[in-house]
């Protein structure tokens, strides 16, 4: 239960910083979906979401 908590924070996280984030790489990693349905745009990152989470918990270990 406690990942998926992780995962949904790390992708609200993604979402919201989305721009910027994509400038320093994430967002294009191999794992990371963009697809467009009826003209509109949708991002999967699983890969990004995956690496922003471990970034937390390794943060969060050393806090």
């Amino acid at each position: 239960m406690r990942w998926l908590i992780v995962f949904l924070l790390a992708s609200l996280v993604f979402s919201g910083l989305n721009s910027w984030l994509r400038k320093i790489g994430l967002g294009r990693l191999p794992g990371d979906f963009t697809f467009r349905w009826r003209g509109r745009e949708f991002h999967v990152p699983l890969a990004s979401s995956l690496v922003l989470s471990l970034l937390m918990g390794l943060i969060g270990l050393l806090i």
